[in-house]
């Protein structure tokens, strides 16, 4: 059997992962697509985003991140994935991988190297980065993750373009080329991109990896920040829109600066359709979803990931936002 091409989709956090993955989902290019999709935390969100009307397996994996805590477990899906398909269970003939924002991609990438079975069944075919032109700056400044996203990138794709001024896009660029001087630098404007420059591209150069990170093939040890945290708000009584915006508001303003990714669907009173909602630091938006089914448990998750949040401040404010309070 040949081997199944695998994309690394990763980028840090707020990037544009999902929203890119949905266009390649929904986009026309012949390719049946298996998806696993990791997020940092005890619960996810991505997954409920995605496209689920189509004929894509899409695989969740939280508990943690994929690059350290779950890393065995990808090797168990891939296991599994590779023996349905020979089944004749499953029929797929690429995988992508989304990592969580904080992922280091390099201990992804060494699993398709370092594993018998994987590398029977896959060959890793490039890895694809998401780059937040607004949030870029400071994050590369900030954290290790974000430059390891970036310097093991075959592909690095610009997003947010248009909230930045076109001399601090080109400033970007030269940044990033100076980081990574063999990665092609595209753009995604409101997810879409060419698909035939993410997939099947064979852009991943293991000799090129070993210049840059001579211990590749080493056992990778990669822990997170103690002080960066996630945490998940449920609630089953309908949200009134008015007050949760008010108090969302107000925690942007505060703690807008700590706060680095939070996303949710809601179950908004009044609205028959779920509010998928999402920001990063002081951007913050939302967006109509899909219609909440009729025999559908209607439950609002949200997920905070930040550093030194208030959790139990932020948990108590948005219990008082259920439309019977």
């Amino acid at each position: 059997m040949s081997l199944i091409p695998v994309t690394i989709l990763t980028g840090f956090l707020g990037s544009g992962k999902t929203t890119l993955l949905n266009h390649i989902l929904k986009a026309d290019h012949g390719y049946r697509i298996a998806v696993i999709e990791n997020e940092f935390g005890e619960a996810g969100i991505d997954n409920e985003l995605l496209v689920q009307d189509s004929e894509e397996q899409i695989v969740e994996m939280n508990n943690g991140c994929i690059c350290c805590t779950v890393r065995g477990d990808l090797v168990r899906i891939l296991g599994e994935l590779a023996d349905k398909k020979k089944a004749g269970k499953l029929s797929f003939d690429h995988i992508v991988i989304e990592t969580t924002g904080l992922a280091d991609p390099a201990p992804v990438a060494q699993t398709f190297f370092v594993d018998d079975k994987v590398m029977q069944n896959y060959l890793l075919d490039a890895i694809v980065t998401l780059v937040d032109a607004k949030h870029a700056p400071q994050q590369l400044d900030e954290h290790h993750e974000a430059q390891e996203q970036v310097g093991f990138a075959d592909r690095v794709l610009l997003t947010k373009t248009d909230l930045v001024e076109a001399s601090d896009v080109q400033a970007l660029r030269q940044r990033l080329t100076r980081m990574n001087p063999r990665a092609k630098i595209g753009e995604s404007k409101n997810g879409v991109a060419a698909v035939g420059d993410l997939l099947d591209i064979r852009g991943f150069n293991l000799n090129a990896i070993l210049e840059i990170e001579p211990e590749f093939l080493n056992d990778v040890s990669h822990e997170h920040d103690d002080d960066v945290s996630s945490f998940v708000f449920r609630e089953d009584r309908p949200l009134d829109l008015e007050k949760l915006e008010d108090l969302l508001g107000g925690l942007v303003q505060v703690y807008g600066a700590q706060m680095m990714r939070y996303k949710g669907v809601l179950n908004i009173a009044g609205e028959p359709n779920r509010v998928v909602f999402q920001g990063v630091h002081m951007l913050m938006g939302a967006d109509t979803g899909p219609a909440w089914k009729p025999q559908e448990q209607r439950t609002s998750k949200m997920v905070f990931i930040g550093r030194d949040l208030p959790r139990d401040v932020l948990l108590q404010g948005l219990a008082q936002c259920t439309a019977d309070v």
